[in-house]
């Protein structure tokens, strides 16, 4: 284990905690004995070419700060290339930390954590979604769910709340969606759908369970469809999802694959929160894709 660790930081993350939570972070890591370097960006693109450099020039760690949108362009430097990824959850959703229990806006905590589990050795591996080039740690979402974040990418207040808002307004426009799927390579299925949801890990928007059982180790996507269904039932099962029980719903089913081929007109996917492209597309389960920092 090299001593230098590299610090990827997002310091628009959370209205600006990415950059407040960068130094109790390092200030963790310094205190247990890392040389801690840097990373910042122009832009995502530049960013990540930065991270990719460190990780291809044997940084003992990436220790990504920030929001979701971060750990996801994190993923994409690290994924598939043994480099540990540690978590500084310090955005407005903070999903993929919620999902394997780590420490949410508590920097110097998660730096801590991320120091002992370096001298430990102590790392998960965990599974991720691929689709094209493209891999993700937590949700894709398509449908409803994706063009509330659409209108909730669009909001420039309501905090973590504001997807609950633009669920409200994105209610108006409802209309059940057609679907192409093909489930592990098997017969395509024409039905129709108020969203799905590919779960790698369990909740998206900030604590929505949506994929509620999903197991982030299993090899498996947990696939979360939610059938065509009124405006007056959307608004009764919603305020399930963050408990999880609005799988026990008559119009919802849950299947365990290892990848799935999704089709619609006019539906954009999201993965870990960020646009990943119009439908048709193809999302696998990699396991073992990336080993995680901690306890």
């Amino acid at each position: 284990m090299t001593s230098e660790i590299t610090l990827f930081v997002n310091p628009t993350a959370g209205r600006g905690r990415g950059a407040r939570a960068a130094q109790p972070a390092a200030s963790a890591l310094r205190d247990a004995g890392f040389s801690v370097r840097t990373v910042l960006g122009e832009d995502a693109d530049d960013a990540l070419r930065r991270a990719r450099e460190a990780v291809a020039a044997g940084t003992g760690a990436l220790i990504a700060v920030g929001g979701d949108g971060m750990m996801s362009l994190a993923l994409q430097a690290v994924a598939g290339t043994g480099t540990p990824l540690g978590v500084v959850a310090v955005g407005t959703g903070n999903d993929f930390a919620r999902a394997l229990g780590l420490p949410i806006r508590d920097p110097a905590a998660a730096g801590r954590l991320a120091a002992e589990a370096l001298k430990a050795g102590t790392e998960r591996e965990i599974d991720l979604g691929r689709v094209g080039e493209r891999w993700f740690g937590s949700v894709l979402a398509s449908g409803f769910d994706s063009r509330v974040n659409d209108r909730g990418n669009r909001m420039r207040w309501g905090g973590r709340f504001k997807y609950d808002l633009a669920i409200l307004a994105e209610l108006a426009a409802f209309r059940p969606i057609p679907y192409r799927i093909r489930l592990d390579g098997g017969p395509v299925r024409e039905i129709e759908a108020t969203l799905i949801a590919v779960g790698n890990g369990s909740t998206y928007g900030g604590g929505m369970r949506i994929c509620a059982d999903a197991v982030m180790d299993d090899g498996l996507f947990d696939v979360t469809v939610v059938g065509d269904c009124s405006r007056s039932t959307l608004l009764k099962v919603f305020p399930k999802v963050y408990r999880g029980t609005h799988l026990d719903h008559p119009q919802v089913t849950v299947h365990r694959v290892a990848s799935i081929e999704l089709a619609a007109a006019g539906v954009t996917a999201y993965a870990d929160g960020e646009p990943l492209g119009a439908l048709p597309l193809t999302a696998t389960c990699v396991p073992g894709a990336v080993r995680v920092l901690s306890p």
